[in-house]
């Protein structure tokens, strides 16, 4: 069975290009994640893994949309040898069912995850350099002008912290640096 996977990076994203190319390589299934690929702890990804069985194949548009990094990416692709799971990668011309697949899957794994670094050092240096022009502030604060009061009920016993932090929308760590932050 041919098994498509389809990442995006953020829900804003769209996947129709990914799902255009899964349907003319005539895939049967498709698991679609619309999160970062920073790691392997993704939901369609894990299911897309235990789902495939023996002899399938797993088809991704490109590397970066299967992983970030060449570890996970070997580590992945490990996994699916295990199991006898064949992975084809379009853009790169991949089929880790040869031998010179497998190679090249090593060559581009470590080229996506140069790519990567070389993005997130650019980022950093123009946050730098915007920074020192005072052109960056970095976010601007939340406004939590409920907190005084919704605290105030929380330390009287009327509402529990949880439901503190639910009308606040703040986790658990924010709700209680902010109460010691204002002595609350």
């Amino acid at each position: 069975m041919n098994i498509g996977y389809v990442r995006v990076s953020t829900t804003d994203q769209n996947t129709a290009r990914q799902e255009v190319l899964m349907q003319e390589l005539c895939v049967e299934k498709v698991f679609i994640d619309r999160m970062s690929g920073k790691n392997t702890d993704r939901p369609e990804l894990q299911r897309m893994l235990t789902f495939a069985r023996a002899g399938d194949t797993i088809i991704v548009e490109s590397i970066s949309r299967f992983a970030r990094n060449t570890r996970d990416l070997l580590e992945l692709v490990e996994q699916l040898t295990a199991k006898e799971i064949a992975f084809v990668s379009k853009k790169e011309a991949i089929d880790t069912s040869t031998p010179t697949g497998k190679f090249m899957l090593t060559v581009f794994g470590a080229v996506a995850e140069l790519e990567r670094d070389y993005l997130l050092q650019r980022q950093r240096e123009g946050i730098s350099i915007a920074k020192r022009e005072g052109k960056y502030k970095g976010r601007k604060p939340k406004d939590y002008q409920d907190l005084i009061p919704v605290t105030v009920q929380w330390r009287a016993g009327k509402i529990t912290a949880v439901e503190a932090m639910r009308r606040l929308g703040m986790s658990s760590s924010t709700f209680y640096r902010k109460v010691k932050e204002m002595n609350l």
